[in-house]
């Protein structure tokens, strides 16, 4: 069997209905694993599931910033499944730019730390209970994920609370690592640069932002949702039981350039 054969393996991915989480759904269903699209748009959900090469995934709707959403549909999938590998906690929302430091209202920090970061923990705290539960049975695997963000390591002026969310997984993550360690559970950090998708459609369409930004990446190019494929993969293999708290940085070299 392949080190980064993925057959058996149940795997949620939040806000895997579209953008960077249905690109490592997409590289994990092909692998063989069994994956759970968790998105609050069932249109969406039922659209991204169909391109997902596997026969045993699922899409269900649930909203990350309602801790009552999150039980159910964890608990829905440990039922249909039995068991839960890997959780992604991707799901998330831009900040966008919309008001500087100094005026934002409270609403919108509010609602930037609802999504992002206590939805991110509840979701990763349901997976992380199972996780040593399971282990305490003679099954000890586990892999905890967060999407951060480049934002989490630079300057982003106007967008304060979003990068203040991605820098605090960052935090949380490594002290999952050496706390769950012992139950054969790693945790890690995804963290992307610019990339291509809904969130990101906006800027993209600024011509003046493009020519601003395509020249400070070494690539040349922005990231796409596939470019997420296989660090998924390798995150949920075997082929990375002794790898863990790693943050990686995925943006074409933008970051040292």
């Amino acid at each position: 069997m392949s080190l980064f054969d993925l057959t058996g393996r149940v795997v949620v991915v939040t806000g895997g209905n579209g953008g960077i989480g249905l690109g490592m759904a997409q590289g994990m269903a092909a692998a063989g694993a069994s994956v759970s699209i968790w998105g609050r748009n069932a249109e969406k959900n039922a659209a991204a599931l169909k391109t997902l090469a596997n026969g045993t995934c699922e899409a269900r709707q649930c909203d990350v910033s309602d801790p009552a959403s999150i039980e159910r549909a964890f608990n829905e999938t440990l039922a249909k499944y039995g068991r839960v590998d890997g959780c992604f906690a991707n799901a998330g929302i831009g900040g966008g730019g919309r008001s500087s430091f100094i005026d934002r209202p409270q609403s919108e920090w509010r609602e930037m730390l609802a999504t992002n970061l206590d939805g991110a923990v509840l979701t990763l705290q349901h997976a992380a209970r199972h996780m040593r539960d399971r282990a305490g049975k003679g099954d000890a695997f586990g892999r905890l994920v967060a999407t951060s963000s480049l934002a989490s390591i630079s300057g982003t002026a106007r967008n304060e609370h979003y990068a203040a969310t991605k820098g605090a997984l960052n935090s949380i993550i490594r002290a999952l690592a050496v706390e769950l360690a012992r139950y054969g559970v790693t945790a890690h950090c995804v963290l992307p640069g610019w990339i291509e998708s809904e969130m990101t459609g906006g800027l993209f369409s600024n011509e003046k932002f493009v020519a601003n930004v395509m020249p400070r990446i070494p690539m040349r190019r922005f990231g796409k949702p596939e470019d997420f494929a296989a660090v998924a993969v390798y995150i949920m293999s075997k082929g990375s039981s002794y790898h863990t708290a790693e943050m990686f940085l995925i943006d074409g070299a933008y970051s040292i350039f």
